[in-house]
């Protein structure tokens, strides 16, 4: 199993408390220390404003943190979960992609999906298309992406985009261009646009709703002519975690007394248990029995996001060294 860590970047509100000017230098490093970790990659959101709500609290811009984590990492692949393809031109997203992926001696993902924040699409203007619409986009700006990383330019003449001999050089150094994550779990579409492009789906892992996209996905593969067993299925967790049950009683704590202050009452309870009740809660063994079942179903590529990362490493580095190496390889 591959295992991947989010950074804080404040979106889900995890740097709040911490000073502006300080927050950038903890970001480094944290993802400096996932470098030297055995973490595969490390992520960051597309997002411009926090969640469950809009806040005043800083929320940092993921491919601008792209650039700088390629500037001061020398390992860790570096991945967007997932970049909306409704905030950027695709032709000019792949132009900063290439460019990227140069500073970083190939390093980059591109993790790629129609977007769903509505409240944040209107506030920069962007509008709100319909779910077809958005997924439409989703599927001529990859498009878009694959011609300008495998030739260096790109032609196509769509319902949303249009580009007409757009030129992206350098190329990213990775052969056959960047890797593309194709996020989401929607059925007919989404899932259908992965198994034309993607090399990376991403999607929930519960195991009900697992099964049966992974179903989904293989039966799209059948009909577009793809290899199921070539797309890397990966899923995002909420890891709390500590030595024993009363640490990860502890921890549960410290994620209350954290939102309380920030989050309204209405939705306190909904962020606490999103980040309470999930199958990566617990002590490194029950961690390791419950991962090493959804890699039976099929589940290779964790993706962990610690709520108290910038706060207190411990969780970090528990999960790194009794975690992972039980299941790497």
């Amino acid at each position: 199993m591959r295992f991947g860590l989010f950074i804080p970047q404040g979106w889900r509100l995890d740097l709040a408390g911490i000073e502006p000017t300080e927050q950038w230098a903890l970001m480094r490093s944290l993802a400096q220390a996932a470098d030297a970790a055995p973490f595969e990659s490390i992520w960051v959101y597309d997002h411009f404003h926090t969640v469950p709500v809009p806040t005043d609290e800083a929320t940092h811009e993921a491919w601008t943190l792209m650039s700088a984590f390629a500037a001061v990492t020398d390992r860790v692949r570096l991945g967007q979960m997932c970049t909306c393809m409704g905030y950027r031109n695709p032709a000019y997203l792949a132009k900063v992609a290439s460019t990227i992926d140069v500073i970083s001696s190939g390093r980059v993902e591109m993790g790629i999906g129609g977007g769903w924040y509505e409240h944040e699409w209107r506030a920069y203007g962007y509008g709100f298309p319909g779910a077809g619409e958005r997924l439409g986009m989703l599927d001529e700006g990859v498009q878009i992406m694959r011609q300008l990383w495998s030739t260096g330019t790109a032609t196509l003449d769509g319902k949303h985009y249009q580009v007409d001999g757009a030129i992206a050089r350098p190329l990213p150094l990775q052969d056959g261009g960047i890797p593309l994550w194709i996020a989401g779990g929607g059925e007919k579409k989404t899932l259908r646009i992965a198994a034309k492009y993607a090399q990376y789906t991403n999607f929930d892992a519960t195991p009900e709703t697992w099964q049966r996209k992974s179903e989904i996905l293989a039966a799209h593969c059948q009909d577009v002519g793809t290899d199921f067993d070539a797309i890397v299925r990966s899923a995002n967790y909420n890891v709390v975690i500590g030595a024993t049950e009363k640490d990860v009683h502890d921890k549960l704590a410290w994620i209350r007394a954290h939102y309380e202050p920030l989050v309204p009452a209405k939705q306190l309870e909904t962020t606490y248990n999103n980040l309470a009740t999930g199958p990566l809660v617990g002590t490194p063994e029950q961690i390791v029995e419950r991962l090493t079942e959804a890699r039976q179903r099929g589940m290779t590529y964790a993706i962990t996001y610690f709520a108290d990362a910038a706060y207190d490493r411990t969780s970090v580095d528990l999960f790194a060294a009794e975690v992972i190496p039980a299941l790497a390889g």
